[in-house]
């Protein structure tokens, strides 16, 4: 249960980052009230997974999963350059948290 709350955390991150962006500088009310709100859920899950995964583990997929959640969502709807060295190094992101998560 732990690690599925940690991967829902993980997505809310990604959420809580593009709702950041989207806030202009909390100038909008709608984007700013996402970001709160998932960002709350987000650590909340956080916190409640690093009760059964080590630390470095759960901080390092977590932060994984919303790096690689925020820059997909970048370059598939906001636009952000898709290019292979930078697909590539989201690949060795997920490679890496994929590792730490079975040689945990």
């Amino acid at each position: 249960m732990a690690w599925l709350v940690l991967v829902i955390s993980g997505l809310l991150e990604t959420a809580w980052a593009i709702a950041l962006d989207r806030s202009a500088g909390f100038s909008r009310l709608v984007p700013s009230v996402v970001f709160v709100v998932t960002l709350v859920l987000s650590m909340g899950g956080l916190s409640y997974a690093l009760r059964e995964i080590p630390v470095g583990t759960g901080y390092a997929v977590w932060v994984g999963i919303g790096a690689v959640g925020t820059a997909l969502v970048g370059m598939l709807a906001l636009g952000e350059s898709a290019s292979l060295p930078r697909l590539l190094c989201l690949l060795l992101v997920v490679s890496g948290v994929v590792g730490l998560k079975f040689f945990n």
